[in-house]
């Protein structure tokens, strides 16, 4: 099992980082879909996500049961591509879930699963504090959360401007 976490800001290029060391490691790739459709500006961020990752690709969409799709890789030659665990966390926050339960068990998948696994993941703690106790509370989150993958992940890195630093591993 090798894991990675890919941090970034807005169009940091963190999908296509995660989605190249997809393509460079592994014949069988699974992208996991964490966003909904509920509107039409997310039905054509979709829509470009899914044609910028082209063929090759079977895509699971998984708002909120992650640690299911993990455990249901059990290939060692698979690997699986979780975009993004921001939308997971917001999904998270509005179906009312318990946060560290979920977040926990995200982490135990991790460390049980043979499959290789990318996760990409937002850094929104790098500007400004948010207006609402709601925005600052998953700012915060977020940021545990990060904390938290990134800790159980063999390799971590940041992305800005298409540019990965390595961070971990």
């Amino acid at each position: 099992m090798t894991t990675f976490l890919i941090l970034g800001g807005a169009r940091s290029g963190k999908s296509s980082r995660a989605q190249s060391l997809a393509e460079a490691a592994a014949p069988r790739r699974v992208f996991v879909a964490t966003a909904e459709a509920l509107d039409e500006e997310m039905e054509s961020r979709i829509s470009r996500h899914q044609e910028d990752r082209g063929e090759g690709w079977r895509t699971i969409e998984a708002p909120l049961d992650l640690v299911s799709v993990i455990g249901d890789s059990s290939h060692s030659d698979e690997f699986v591509l979780i975009d993004c665990l921001t939308l997971w966390l917001s999904n998270l926050f509005h179906h009312d879930r318990d946060v560290e339960t979920e977040v926990a068990a995200l982490c135990e998948a991790l460390r049980a699963s043979p499959a290789q696994i990318a996760l990409v993941s937002n850094e929104i703690g790098l500007g400004l504090v948010p207006e609402t106790p709601l925005g600052r509370a998953f700012r915060d989150a977020q940021g545990r959360l990060n904390q938290k993958v990134a800790a159980v992940c063999d390799h971590v890195e940041f992305v800005a401007a298409g540019l990965p630093l390595k961070l971990k591993g």
